[in-house]
């Protein structure tokens, strides 16, 4: 019913910027939040950054703040995630995360397929 498209992930080098887009397309009555998280190699994917639909509210890990934005682009269903002061760290497959109310309101989650972001000297 959803389907979420991510791109602009690739490779970096540190103190470099990417800039990660997320769409979400299909029947959607209500989108509740979307958001960000990431996996690297041997971890658990976590939480890198949220936005309800909004704008109003937005939460981000500890080990990006400051450097990450997250923001919503509403008339399109799309969520965006600016990455500055890029570290090795930082390295991951990132996947977008979409939370919608159906026409019933019932609650759903959308994973994205996942974007590789690479940061490397």
């Amino acid at each position: 019913q959803v389907q979420l498209v991510e791109s602009g992930g690739g490779l970096v080098q540190p103190g470099g910027s990417l800039r990660l887009s997320c769409t979400a397309s299909g029947t959607i009555f209500s989108i509740v939040h979307m958001g960000w998280y990431r996996q690297a190699p041997g971890k658990e994917r976590e939480l890198v950054a949220t936005i309800t639909s909004s704008g109003g509210n937005t939460n981000y890990a500890d080990s990006v703040k400051g450097r990450f934005t997250i923001s919503s682009v509403n008339a399109k269903n799309t969520a965006l995630l600016q990455m500055n002061s890029l570290k090795p760290e930082d390295t991951a497959v990132y996947y977008c995360n979409v939370a919608t109310r159906d026409s019933g309101w019932s609650y759903h989650i959308y994973w994205g397929q996942g974007t590789q972001v690479t940061v490397s000297s």
